[in-house]
């Protein structure tokens, strides 16, 4: 196990009926003036925004609704948000939502002082210098962006899918109620574990540090249990004990705990995944559960000690022969990944050979920007084309 510091400052409250308890009392440690950052109409029909709007009025904090965010968010529905957030002179932001709105929220936050493009902060031109506190309420669990300083954005003029990350992204507080997921239905609770299960497969296969067992158990412990719960809840939507495995299981799987002591691991099936929601605007975790088994296929021989551990510690692999456990792993993880109704080839979402060229080309750009300099416009087409 590699040297390591692990601080996660993000104060988690967890449980039912936490929101209309604590997120007024929490927001008013911060400010007394919030921009209330959420998506569509969801959290109305839910009952949600109004257990966090009249938890703000009790607490004497005023609000500023800025609706809109859309699941992959985007450059400039952030820089509304900006400019509403400075308009109004707000001290606080607050995501209510999944990782998209907590993700815009965050960058809002950052962008309100900057006096530059905060697109630079993407492309790491530009650091970020200041952050309004930023605070969460987790509908969707997936990206953990509820308890990490990362953030995602589209830039749509470039059709760029960019990543950044800063500890000033930090939320000071996020509230986890596992009842806020019973209305999701069951193509995004699909999606969201693909998604969970991806950050941790990732990293579990491409870490520096080859010899990890207690990090590869929590992964390998967390990865069982996100795919059990979600069988349960494809079939029972308000299971609560299973909800509460996902939304907790998915925070622990990508907040720095699990990758403690593991080295730098890189992300290829996330990096090819942000092309194709950049330039098809796909669910992320459909796009997952097509390129995850595709790179699984294409880096079959490298990386077969780590799949066949992963095949006979997750799913029971009996094969002793290290490669052949290694391509059932793939074959069982694509297989779960359909059983849950989510697409895994590209020709399921009306993605075709003549359009490898264009996603490698953007993809390409990520793989700079991620210091993946291995992954060429080349090696790129070729996992694609194991996808098709």
């Amino acid at each position: 196990m590699r040297n390591f510091i692990f601080h996660n400052p993000t104060k988690i409250i967890f449980g039912k009926g936490q929101i209309k308890k604590r997120i007024g009392k929490e927001t008013a440690k911060f400010g007394k003036k919030a921009l209330l950052v959420y998506g569509k109409n969801s959290i109305k029909q839910n009952g949600i925004y109004d257990q966090v709007t009249s938890s703000l009025t009790e607490a004497g904090v005023a609000y500023v609704d800025f609706p809109g965010v859309k699941s992959n968010p985007v450059l400039s529905h952030v820089e509304a948000g900006i400019e509403l957030a400075r308009k109004e002179n707000v001290d606080v932001v607050l995501g209510v939502g999944g990782g998209s709105v907590i993700d815009s929220a965050k960058v809002i936050a950052g962008g309100v002082s900057a006096d530059h493009d905060v697109w630079e902060f993407f492309t790491f031109t530009k650091a970020v210098i200041k952050a309004l506190p930023i605070l969460a309420v987790a509908t969707v669990s997936a990206s953990a962006s509820e308890m990490n300083n990362g953030a995602v954005l589209t830039k749509e003029d470039c059709c760029n899918k960019f990543a950044t990350a800063s500890p000033l992204f930090q939320p000071q507080v996020s509230i986890l109620d596992p009842t806020t997921l019973f209305s999701l239905n069951a193509q995004y609770s699909a999606y969201s574990s693909v998604d969970v299960i991806a950050h941790m497969l990732e990293a579990y296969l491409n870490c520096l540090e080859p010899s990890v067992i207690l990090q590869d158990r929590l992964h390998e412990g967390l990865i069982k249990t996100i795919m059990e719960s979600t069988d349960i809840i494809m079939k029972q939507s308000s299971n609560y004990d299973a909800r509460a495995n996902i939304m907790w299981g998915s925070v622990l799987g990508f907040n720095g705990i699990t990758t403690a002591g593991m080295g730098h691991s890189a992300f290829p099936a996330h990096m090819i995944e942000h092309a194709l929601s950049a330039l098809y605007d796909i669910a992320h975790g459909a796009g997952l559960s097509i390129i995850l088994p595709a790179w699984m296929s294409w880096a079959l021989e490298e990386k077969k000690e780590r799949m066949a551990r992963f095949a006979r510690e997750v799913f029971g692999v009996n094969n002793s022969d290290n490669f052949k456990a290694a391509r059932e792993s793939v074959e069982r993880l694509k297989s779960w990944f359909a059983s849950l109704g989510a697409p895994v080839s590209l020709k399921q979402v009306n993605i075709t050979e003549n359009d490898f060229e264009k996603i490698a080309d953007n993809a390409v750009n990520n793989a700079q920007m991620w210091g993946m300099t291995n992954y060429n416009k080349e090696v790129i087409t070729e996992i694609l084309s194991k996808a098709k």
